[in-house]
């Protein structure tokens, strides 16, 4: 199943796309979503992002916090970087512990900027984000985000752009210390390999026709996200700028693929 492309305008978005996606864009575009038919729910979301401004400082809640809400599961994502600026930063985490109550007091003063770890960005870094991480995407960023299919997010801090603020469910489920540097890796240009390892979802980079590292993985869902060559997945063709979804690893055909990145949901 080949999914269906939306694009998303942001305040923070971009104006040219790649040639992919269409070139010049008459609004600023900051996310391309990809989605099924009406009436099937999938496990994950595949998602493009492209950057001018940073982001608002955000959390996503644990899988606590949103049933609690009435949700069926959290949200952790990833970000496979394409593009960056030399320049370019992710924000992820806080620089040390800090309490709630100076979390608040910083939000209060608008210097919660300041308390931010503001890590350098460059193409093929891979971050792992999981709930509860205070985080935030730098401009001049074009990405790749594979997310838990919750599409809920608690902003701190917005640059004054006039969107709603959710302070307390955003401290509430924030984690007020450092990313661990172990959710983080450089992605190896020409070599498949196993980027993240659960818990809810897998991601993998595939180089070539060799479905080995993928071969043994049990999983209902794959999401398919060719970057260079083509995927055919029961006869459907996924070419870099889509992305597909099989139901068995057995229905992923590699043999023109050159480079793609494959997403299996582990509920």
């Amino acid at each position: 199943m080949k999914l269906r492309q939306k694009k998303i305008s942001k305040p923070w978005g971009q104006t040219t796309l790649p040639e992919i996606f269409g070139g010049a864009q008459k609004k600023k575009i900051g996310e391309i979503w990809f989605q099924p038919p009406q009436g099937i729910t999938l496990g994950l979301m595949t998602k493009y992002l492209f950057t001018s401004e940073k982001l608002s400082i955000q959390v996503h809640p644990n899988e606590r916090i949103a049933r609690r809400q009435g949700y069926r599961t959290g949200k952790e994502e990833c970000w496979y970087i394409l593009d960056a600026d030399p320049d370019a930063v992710m924000g992820l985490g806080l620089k040390k512990e800090v309490s709630a109550a100076k979390l608040r007091a910083a939000i209060a003063c608008d210097q919660i900027e300041a308390l931010m770890d503001w890590k350098p960005a460059k193409a093929g870094d891979f971050f792992y984000v999981p709930a509860g991480t205070i985080h935030a995407i730098g401009p001049g960023i074009t990405l790749i985000e594979i997310q838990q299919n919750l599409d809920i997010t608690y902003r701190l801090f917005d640059y004054g752009r006039g969107r709603e603020l959710h302070l307390d469910e955003a401290i509430e489920a924030a984690t007020t210390g450092p990313y661990d540097h172990a959710n983080f890796c450089e992605v190896p240009a020409k070599e498949s390999a196993t980027l993240i390892d659960g818990p809810h979802f897998r991601v993998f980079q595939l180089v070539g026709s060799d479905p080995a590292i993928i071969a043994s993985v049990k999983a209902s869902e794959w999401q398919i996200i060719p970057l260079e060559g083509v995927i055919t997945a029961r006869a459907k063709k996924i070419l870099p700028g889509q992305c597909g979804v099989a139901t068995k690893v057995g229905d992923i055909d590699l043999t023109e693929n050159v480079r793609a990145i494959i997403a299996c949901s582990m509920k």
